[in-house]
This record gives C-alpha cells, sequence and structure tokens, in this order.
C-alpha cells in the first residue's frame, strides 16, 4: 500500500513539473533522442510560430512570433512580456512577423531590422523597417524598404547582411509568378541594398535593389563562411502552379536568373541557372545557415536549412575545393514536428524552432519551441 501511494505521488510531481504556467521555460526534457554523436535539447517552450532567431549577446536572443510579437529570451527564460507587439502585423497564413537580423555594427549602433507584412488598400505588403534595441523596448523606428508585394501564400521574407555589409532581403512571388521573371517588379526575387534603404551602385541592375531574380519563394539565405558565396533555399510548386515537390538549394550569383515559372525541378534552359539540390517530394525548407564553428564537427561548414512539410534538418556538405558544389547531404530527422528557424549560438550549438502552431502542424505538448543541437 506504502508503494502504490509512493507511485501515486511520485506521478502527480511529473505531471505537475510538466504542465506548470505558458511562461515557465526552465525545465528541460530528458528523453529526446540522440543522433549519432549529437544531442537535443530543449532551450525554450511555448512560443507561438517563431519565425526568426538572432543572438544580441551570449546570455540574450530576440525572437520574432509571426502572430506579430518581438520576444528576447535572457539566460535560457522566454520573458514573459514582448520586447515589442506589431499591432498592423497581418497574419493570416504564411505571411506575418517574418525576418529579423542585426545590423553588422550591432554592438555600437544596437540597429536590429524586421520584415513585416501588413494590409494597404485591401492588399498585403512587407516592409522592412530599422529599430534601435534598446533591450526592453525599440525606438527611432525608420522604414528601410517597403512595398514588397505579399498576398497569404509566397510572402518571402527572409533578411540577412552579407559579408559586404549590405542587407539581402528575399521575396516572394506573391501569387503573381509570372512577375518572378519581369526586373522591373520585385515579386520573386532576392534583394541587396544599403543599410539605409538605398541601392547600391555596384547592383547588377541600373537603378535597381534586384540582385538576382526567377525565384517562386526563397526563405532561407547565408554565405559559406569567409568567402562571398551566396547560398539559399527556395519552396518549389505546390501542385496549382506546377507539380509538387521541386524544392531547390541555389547558389546565388549577381544578376542570375533561377528559372521561375518558365522552368522548376530538374528542367533548364540556355541563360537560366538550375539548382544544385532538388527535392522531390516536397522538404518545404524554410531557412538556411553555414555552420562555421568547430564545436559540431560533423557539421563544419555545412549547410544546414530547417523543413516544414519534411519534419526535419537537412545538412549539405560543400566541397571545400568548390565552395559552390555539392558532395553530399544528409536528413537529421526527429520527432520535433515542423521545422522553421536554424541559426548557429554564440556558444556554437545550433538552434532550431519548431512551427507547430502554424495552422498545419501537429501540436505538442510545449509547442512552439526552440531546441539547440550539441555534441555528445
Amino acid at each position: 500500500m506504502n508503494l502504490l501511494l509512493n507511485l501515486i505521488l511520485l506521478s502527480l510531481l511529473v505531471f505537475s513539473s510538466n504542465c506548470g504556467s505558458k511562461n515557465k521555460n526552465e525545465n528541460k526534457e530528458v528523453s529526446i533522442p540522440k543522433s549519432g554523436d549529437i544531442n537535443f535539447e530543449i532551450f525554450v517552450n511555448n512560443l507561438e510560430v517563431p519565425w526568426s532567431i538572432v543572438f544580441t549577446s551570449g546570455e540574450r536572443v530576440l525572437v520574432n512570433e509571426r502572430p506579430g510579437r518581438l520576444r528576447q529570451i535572457i539566460n535560457g527564460k522566454l520573458e514573459n512580456n514582448p520586447v515589442k507587439v506589431f499591432n498592423d502585423v497581418k497574419s493570416g497564413s504564411e505571411e506575418g512577423l517574418m525576418g529579423l537580423t542585426l545590423h553588422p555594427k550591432y554592438s555600437e549602433n544596437k540597429y536590429i531590422y524586421i520584415s513585416y507584412a501588413y494590409e494597404k488598400n485591401d492588399d498585403i505588403w512587407v516592409k522592412v523597417v530599422r529599430f534601435r534595441d534598446n533591450g526592453y523596448s525599440l525606438d527611432d523606428e525608420k522604414v528601410i524598404f517597403d512595398d514588397i508585394p505579399a498576398a497569404r501564400f509566397h510572402a518571402g521574407c527572409r533578411i540577412k547582411f552579407g559579408p559586404d555589409s549590405k542587407l539581402y532581403i528575399t521575396t516572394g512571388d506573391a501569387g503573381d509568378r509570372e512577375y518572378a521573371q519581369d526586373l522591373n517588379k520585385i515579386h520573386g526575387k532576392i534583394l541587396r541594398l544599403n543599410d539605409d534603404g538605398t541601392i547600391p551602385a555596384d547592383n547588377p541592375f541600373s537603378n535597381s535593389p534586384v540582385w538576382s531574380y526567377g525565384h517562386r519563394n526563397p526563405q532561407g539565405i547565408d554565405w559559406f563562411p569567409g568567402t562571398d558565396n551566396l547560398w539559399s533555399t527556395e519552396h518549389g510548386p505546390s501542385g496549382f502552379d506546377g507539380p509538387g515537390g521541386g524544392d531547390e538549394v541555389n547558389v546565388i550569383v549577381k544578376g542570375g536568373n533561377y528559372g521561375w515559372p518558365v522552368v522548376s525541378h530538374n528542367e533548364s534552359r540556355e541563360g537560366m541557372i538550375s539548382p544544385v539540390l532538388v527535392f522531390t517530394p516536397a522538404e518545404a525548407p524554410a531557412s538556411g545557415m553555414f555552420y562555421s564553428s568547430g564545436k559540431i564537427d560533423k557539421f563544419k561548414n555545412c549547410f544546414l536549412f530547417g523543413c516544414l512539410r519534411g519534419n526535419g534538418i537537412i545538412s549539405v556538405k560543400v566541397d571545400p575545393n568548390d565552395k559552390t558544389k555539392v558532395l553530399s547531404y544528409e536528413k537529421i530527422a526527429q520527432d520535433f514536428g515542423r521545422i522553421r528557424e536554424i541559426t548557429e549560438g554564440p556558444d556554437g550549438a545550433i538552434y532550431f524552432s519548431t512551427s507547430n502552431r502554424d495552422g498545419r502542424g501537429k501540436v505538442r505538448d510545449g509547442d512552439d519551441k526552440i531546441y539547440r543541437i550539441v555534441s555528445q
């Protein structure tokens, strides 16, 4: 009888520890599966569709939640109050509060850049806005770039500074796929701007922000460490606008035409650049980053991205002698659900977010979460 009573009390204690208030993030799961020589840990719980993650220091993380909240995590704890709530965010399907990046001189000027969708004249648009980060609030708001066509689908919009200190912005075709080939439109493009929103003089097309074109919906960009070799991930057609699948990994070159909607999947045409990887069935790649730290040796200089539909992380090994070619790739699949953002922390761990509360996933207890990958 005493043994039975002790078991009941122990069960109640475990249930209580896992069912605390929404803002308690200090609990760590201990039954997360391992994968070879890496471990997975929960960093924080109870986010809602975390789209972008940046580290402002080793102790502080900023996270965009797609419905319109900029959250911060300090010393591994999610703060209750958002740094900012964007009341004008439009978030009905794939669009919302999306890209987030730091100015290359953030330590000096505290500038952060945010992209988000909003409604104007019964249409959906995306703008990129710069703020000064004061820790628990933002000020000095300045619109850097506006009137990016968006929609409930194919809205982009990843933003990131390159090694040239220019701001790169990915845009979706916003459902008007023919405009991806039109250099007078900014649908389906990767854009390149100065940090103040002006157009660099060395862009490939005169007085145009366009860096590359012929994209459907790129959502991940990063550069091979120590080089200016830009890689991207891109969603392929969904059936209504072409055969399903055809998700891409591309190496982006200045002024390059990546074919959409003229070609997709493994099709090719003269003057159009083919992807280095194509995934059919669809994986729905939603991010992209090169891992530069040596803390997890197997990922050194690999290109990693989260998969929404594919429910995993794909790691691409790049040829060190030709940093535009793929040697191999592997999928790291665990039962975490839909995965969106992935980034490297100052500690050398890899951080990634789930997107199970986006209306398309299976919601698990404590979702959405940010996990970290560490070596064993």
